[in-house]
């Protein structure tokens, strides 16, 4: 309600001033909010993931520990039972050991790696060897002989040696936090001290008969705690200037050196177990580890390696989730730290609350109880554990019969270990974790040690040292450049309004360039519009044709939208391959459309694509690596200035000069198509991926069809089954295939890599080529990144939405391009995939063979339709097998002859016809199976376990993404529908595979040359089963006749010099000779155009030489400041006026420029001053004095305009002195309120108001980059009729290629059934056995072919592979979503400081700008 009436305020606000007050008002064009619900799930997400830290380090530790006290030679256990204990204590220790060897074997055998440096890896694994000897000694020898609690406290001591280094190397980014390492140091040496002191005395005081022997444990104790230490040696050492080399090495082949080193680490576990307890103590029974007859124990044990295996792994799980959602404190090192603690209060809870039960004497002293535990160890209903436990604590001071304070020297002992590694591990608590960091920047080894599962996570926490070059992540992220390119071919103005909606979302998300953004990175949007000119038949003008038209009101009603008020600084440049408009989005930021004339420059999608890639990738790539060559800022554009009326560098040049301080690497390209509609999450995520992983050339997000009808619902669950299981198998397993140019974000320097963007400039000349580079010029360009090397990512969470087509024959045009393409591409990398598995680390052979294995099913996917309607024909009529099979393959056989004598409209209508009736019988097929199960008694059949587990697996996909939950609605759609998009549909694009039209949005490309032709003769002509078409047209347009037009008739538009840019050619002297009132005289002699100019639509017939009476206008260009003194400015400019000539413009400008000067009527003005006045002194402070200028200026403006209409356009002089009289009462307004410190702001404010749209020229350096990217390039392709008489051979001769291959798999295939329904059952089958609902067995079985049970056994297979790597990928995606929603943007409004009364504007690249330089 409350909207409603907000937006109903506003209308009546804009219906005071015209009778249209009336506008769009564009879907998600509201500011994105925060939404409470999922700031609840963030915090549920990190309290759950710290319990879980917490729970699987508590239950690994003290399984730890009892398995511990279990193995101990003074536990009530029999000799048989500790060996038993012990090894599954050895099992502990190598447990991890395995997992990394598993990991690194897989790793090292479908990946690529160096060969290893045997120097390095000789000391690696030699420290690897003395971690892994301190660790089974101190586990297997030393903890057996202690107490639990001294257990417990021991292992704070393996933080000794990183305290040291940390101290040695001074790591710390404050000198007064050496503190930290001091206090661990001294900590840790106090316990240790403690510790000897606490054996002495129960040594003397004969505590459990304890003897000095204990002291020899007591040292080799510390000494293998000092050996554990080492383990984490690189997080210290990765400072040093020598260990930088070895360790950037190392990350060459670590994953070979991981192999070995965890094979040596089994075998030093080993060794040391077998050394100390078969040579040393020989207490090892072989025959005593059958334990067929003690069952109890052998569960006791197994249970509690379990236990702490499967604990210590989910703890180092949960821990790295924990720190990629930004929840180190409180789900990391919290319950980390309280590890310790936790284990200690449990067990002694359980001693005090469950101690009376093994007390049933009732002993009056903790001596007495201790003594009758003895009678216990034989009892079977006896509690192993805790009397073990127990038994273990009655070890201690606790049990003496003298004095029981010494029990407080070894708690002392655990408060000093335990404040020891929490001091030694403080930098945990502050580190700062970027997005889904990679788990080797968060952690310094993959390993983690279970024995000490709490204090291996922390100490294994990677130190952000400033003095680490190794660390390719940094406390700070990398500054990236983003360019936003969207192509357009005939869009519609819903589709457009909806690029522009999402564009102009990033750019409020962005906010001021100049400014900096939690997300560090700066964009620019860029529009190539495809067919952008016509030629008008009356005038033979070229001009820009209807999409452009309907392009520019929707920048301007999106502009609307957004900040109320018209675009501010609107330019016109005219381009070798058309024209430019540019933009200043409300923020600051850039937008281009860059208009395209295929008569100057090819047309099509992946030519827009290699235009912009060589402008944004080639073009400013090189001036910004070249600042001389970069363009000189113009004063005419001196009213490119922020919102809030500061000045600085124009945006265009800006970004250029920021590109010199950001690498390729993080220069990014997102493509898009001219209807995706997407929010700025979805780009930052995708960013997230890039910026991250280095090796990642390209990303793409989730992609959501629009629109509505049965297509659109088929299109639906198609694309959603599509995400959901074959793109996260492809991201999981290897690398995605095809990232779709409708939203992908592409890395630059991937682009630019060899046999990429080179070659991805070919032009096709042969048949082959035509299907694979221009039918899906997106899927090519992916497959030659995965050849290059690079990886391409699916990331399930980046939203994206653009029309798909509604219509059959639309869909089934646009089908006809996709499936070629994507079998060439696919062949094409199974073809190199030896080459690619060399240079791509993400692909392997299995992978490869994945996608040989996905390729055979498609390819059978005909036949296997085929075969399943005949097995439904088969239970609906009753018929035999073999005769079911003949008729199913009619229908197929029908449309194939159909698809070679008829054309493409009689083939799509045909098959629409055919879909309908196959949608029956799919329908029949479901009820068929359902009865099969029925009649069988059983669902244990091949067909109804499929159909059941299917059912089952889609249910839960489904669940798993509640976002998309009703989507499984349109699943009954698509399986009604699979006849038509796997049999009919692979019949009409392989048929048609000649045919490389683009087939979509064909129809108004036909409507538009209609236009710009004279028909004279136009007949339709049939003969037998062909159409032919016979048109005679007059071309409109006579390049010679237009030449000699344009000589005779045409004069040169010029250039307006308008008030404000003369103030800027001021401005940009400071020399104080200039004044104002010489600028303002000179304008007033500029001649403009009518003030009625907007109300002659006939102005496309007139001359474009009639509209211009500016001849001497000028156009002034500023110099550098920072290269030229400010005398040599004077003298520069006055050269550049005298020598600055007429410049011709096109007959298109003006009629461009005349739709945007409609932002001078009156209705205009006047909402476009309040706007700019109420953002420019948008600071709370300032709302008095801001209100006040709103009402007096706009009294001023209402008296002045009075007799002004509406939709009037004032002309230049008026405009002139109107912005004179609202300047001079804005001054008397803030001198009266004593903010006239806010005169300047207020001043360019007023200014932006009146601004006049500017035509523009190129610059030099640019326009020979375009004319010989063009000539190079871009050229218009006109293949001779030779070529396309060869072309078209060669395309059908590949098209009888592919079909008949087709038809011969899918037909062997089918014979093979055939032959075995005719051969029968009895002879050639697979026996399963049935069974009846209780689960008994029937006695009958049921008989199945084995060609069909091993095709479904293979499908359920691969079908099965991707839901578990949709799991896998769920996951890593709710971390990364949880992670972005703890650092998203909050989109509350800030107050704006003051500015002082002469400020310098700092900018981020060294350049300073101070008030000074723009005085007039």
């Amino acid at each position: 309600m409350e909207e409603l009436r907000f937006r109903g305020k506003k209308r009546e606000g804009r219906h005071r001033d015209t009778w249209d007050p009336f506008q769009l008002n564009p879907v998600g064009a509201e500011k994105e909010e925060k939404k409470r619900c999922f700031l609840m799930a963030q915090y549920l997400v990190a309290v759950i993931v710290g319990v879980a830290v917490l729970v699987s380090a508590v239950i690994a530790k003290g399984s730890l520990l009892i398995l511990s006290a279990l193995s101990s030679p003074k536990s009530l256990r029999n000799d048989r039972d500790r060996q038993f204990y012990m090894l599954m204590l050895v099992f502990c220790l190598v447990w991890p050991n395995f997992l990394v060897f598993l990991k690194s074997l897989w790793r090292c055998a479908f990946k690529k790696f160096e060969p290893p440096n045997m120097k390095t890896m000789g000391m690696i694994c030699g420290i690897e060897c003395l971690v892994s000897l301190g660790t089974s000694v101190l586990v297997l020898i030393v903890m057996p002989q202690f107490d639990v609690l001294t257990n417990l406290f021991i292992s704070g001591g393996v933080c000794i040696v990183s305290a040291v280094l940390q101290i040695v190397f001074r790591l710390q980014r404050e000198n007064w936090k050496i503190l930290f390492p001091i206090c661990s140091l001294i900590l840790t040496s106090v316990g240790y001290c403690l510790l000897g002191m606490d054996y002495y005395v129960r040594t003397e005081s004969h505590v459990d008969r304890q003897t000095s022997e204990c002291f020899y444990y007591v040292g080799v104790g510390i000494f293998s705690s000092l050996l554990i230490s080492f383990c984490w040696w690189e997080n210290t050492m990765q400072a040093r200037n020598r260990m930088q080399k070895t360790l950037s090495e190392l990350e060459k082949f670590k994953d070979f050196v991981f192999v070995i080193s965890s094979i040596l680490r089994i075998l030093v576990i080993g060794a040391v177990y077998l050394i100390y307890y078969k040579l040393c103590k020989n207490s090892i029974v072989w025959s005593d580890f059958n334990l067929a007859d003690h069952q109890d124990v052998l569960q006791l044990g197994l249970v509690l390696f379990f236990l702490q295996a499967f604990c210590s792994a989910a703890c180092h799980w949960f821990g790295v989730v924990a720190c990629k959602i930004h929840a180190v404190r409180m789900s990391f090192a919290l319950p980390l730290c309280c590890t310790g603690p936790v284990v200690l209060g449990l067990g002694l809870i359980l001693f005090l609350t469950q101690g009376h039960h093994l007390d049933q004497t009732k002993s009056t002293s903790i001596v007495d109880f201790c003594a009758k535990l003895y009678l216990l160890k034989d009892k079977n209903t006896t509690n192993v554990a805790l009397l073990e436990m127990t038994r273990s604590i009655c070890r201690t001071s606790l049990n003496s019969h003298y004095l029981q304070w010494p029990f407080l020297m070894l708690a002392l002992e655990g408060v000093c270990m335990w404040g020891g590694f929490v001091t030694c591990t403080y930098y945990v608590w502050k580190i700062k974790v970027q997005r889904i960091e990679r788990t080797s920047q968060l952690f310094v080894r993959r390993l983690y040690e279970s024995a000490f599962i709490d204090l291996s996570l922390l100490l294994n926490t990677k130190m952000k040292l400033p003095k680490a070059q190794t660390n390719d992540s940094q406390d700070e992220l990398q500054s990236v450049v983003i360019y936003l390119c969207a192509t357009m071919w005939h869009e519609t103005y819903d589709e457009m309004l909806k690029i522009l909606t999402s564009m102009f979302r990033l750019d409020r998300y962005r906010g001021d360039p100049k400014e900096e953004h939690k997300d560090s990175f700066d964009f620019e949007c860029h529009i190539f519009v495809d067919d952008a000119f016509m030629t008008e038949k009356e005038t033979k003008k070229r001009l820009v044709n209807e999409y452009v038209e309907d392009l520019i009101h929707v920048v301007t009603e999106v502009y609307r939208v957004f900040t109320n008020k018209e675009p501010d600084d609107v330019s016109i440049i005219e381009t070798p391959y058309g024209g430019r408009l540019m933009f200043v989005l409300p923020e600051g930021n850039m937008l281009y459309v860059h208009l395209k004339d295929k008569a100057l420059i090819r047309n099509k999608k992946r030519w827009s694509q290699i235009m912009y890639m060589y402008y944004l990738l080639g073009w400013k790539g090189y001036i910004s690596k070249n600042p001389q060559k970069m363009p000189r800022m113009e004063t005419s554009r001196e009213s490119l200035i922020s919102m809030d009326g500061e000045i600085f560098l124009l945006p265009q040049y800006d970004n250029d000069n920021k590109r010199r301080f950001i690498s390729d690497d993080n220069t990014y390209i997102l493509a898009l198509d001219g209807d995706t509609d997407f929010h700025p999450k979805a780009v930052v995520l995708l960013v997230d991926r890039l910026r991250m992983y280095y090796n990642v050339g390209a990303a793409c997000g989730r992609i959501h069809p629009t629109g509505m009808g049965p297509m659109v619902w088929y299109q639906k669950f198609e694309y959603a089954v599509g995400h959901w299981l074959q793109k996260t198998a492809e991201h999981v397993f290897g690398s995605v295939l095809c990232s779709p140019g409708c939203f992908s974000l592409f890395r630059g320097s991937a682009l630019m890599d060899d046999n990429i963007l080179k070659k991805y400039t070919t032009t096709a000349t042969r048949g082959a080529e035509y299907v694979q580079y221009d039918q899906g010029e997106d899927r090519w360009l992916c497959t030659l990144l995965l050849q290059q090397g690079w990886r391409v990512e699916y990331n399930a969470a980046s939203d994206a939405y653009t029309n798909s087509p509604q219509e059959f024959k639309e869909f089934y045009n646009q089908r006809r391009r996709w499936g070629p393409s994507t079998l060439a591409n696919t062949l094409d990398l199974l073809h190199s995939g030896k080459e690619t598995v060399k240079r791509n680390q993400s692909i392997s052979g299995l992978y490869i063979f994945y996608q040989m294995f996905t390729v055979g099913s498609s390819i059978l996917g005909p036949a296997s339709v085929t075969l399943m309607i005949a097995g439904a024909m088969q239970f609906i009529f009753g018929m035999k097998g073999e005769y079911t099979i003949l008729i199913a393959c009619v229908p197929p056989t029908f449309y194939i002859i159909i698809c070679f004598t008829t054309k493409a409209n009689t083939q799509i209508t045909i098959a629409g016809i055919m879909s309908v009736i196959y949608a029956f019988l799919m329908t029949a097929s479901f009820f068929s199976i359902i009865g099969d199960m029925v009649v069988q008694g059983t669902f244990l059949t091949p067909t109804g376990v499929f159909l059941v587990s299917m059912a089952i697996m889609y249910m839960v996909t489904a669940i798993l993404h509640p976002e998309e939950f009703g989507l499984i609605i349109y699943g009954l759609m698509y399986f009604i529908c699979i006849p038509s998009g796997y049999l009919l549909l692979t019949i009409y694009s392989l048929v048609n595979m000649n045919n490389v039209s683009w087939g979509t949005r064909e129809a108004k490309e036909e409507g538009e040359e209609k236009k710009s032709q004279s028909v004279l003769c136009n007949k339709d002509c049939r003969l037998c089963c062909w159409d032919m078409k016979i048109q005679i047209t007059q071309e409109a347009e006579n390049p010679m006749l237009q030449q000699i037009v344009g000589f005779t008739g045409q004069k040169a538009p010029l250039l307006q010099l308008t008030n404000q840019e003369t103030q800027a050619q001021a401005a940009s002297n400071p020399e104080p000779q200039t004044k104002p009132e010489t600028a303002t005289e000179k304008d007033a002699k500029v001649k403009n155009p009518p003030a009625d100019k907007n109300k002659t639509p006939a102005l496309k017939d007139k001359d474009a030489s009639a509209t211009h009476d500016d001849k001497d206008e000028k156009n002034s260009i500023m110099s550098d400041s920072s290269d030229y003194s400010d005398e040599d400015d004077v003298d520069f400019m006055n050269a550049d006026l005298e020598e600055m000539e007429d410049i011709p413009v096109s007959d298109w400008v003006e009629p461009v420029k005349t739709e945007f000067l409609k932002k001078l009527t009156y209705f205009n003005m006047k909402r476009n001053l309040q706007a700019q006045l109420r953002y420019t002194l948008r600071n709370k402070n300032q709302d008095d004095v801001c209100e006040d200028l709103v009402l007096m200026l706009t009294d001023t403006l209402n008296m002045r305009l009075s007799k002004v209409g509406p939709e009037d356009i004032l002309d230049q002089a008026e405009v002139d002195e109107l912005q004179h009289e609202l300047t001079n009462q804005a001054r008397h307004i803030l001198k009266n309120n004593r903010m006239t410190k806010l005169e300047k702001r207020v001043k360019r404010a007023i200014e932006k108001t009146l601004s006049a749209p500017q035509v523009q020229r190129l610059d030099e350096g640019e326009t020979d980059f375009w004319h010989k990217l063009i000539e190079r390039y871009l050229k218009p392709i006109n293949d001779s009729p030779e070529h396309k008489e060869r072309v078209s051979k060669e395309l059908k001769s590949l098209r009888n290629k592919a079909v008949f291959l087709y038809f011969i798999i899918n037909v062997l295939w089918v014979v093979a059934t055939f032959f075995l329904q005719i051969i029968g059952n009895d002879i050639i089958s697979i026996k399963i056995p049935k069974y009846s609902t209780d689960g008994n067995a029937t006695g009958e079985y049921l008989k199945v072919e084995p060609l069909s049970l091993m095709f479904l056994f293979s499908f359920a297979i691969l079908l099965l592979v991707q839901f578990v790597a949709m799991l896998y990928h769920r996951v890593y995606t709710l971390i990364h979503v949880v992670s972005y929603r703890s650092t998203e943007k909050d989109y509350k409004e800030k107050d704006v400081e003051e500015e002082e009364e002469d400020p310098t504007i700092e900018n981020a690249y060294a350049v300073s700008i101070s008030s000074e330089d723009f005085q007039l």
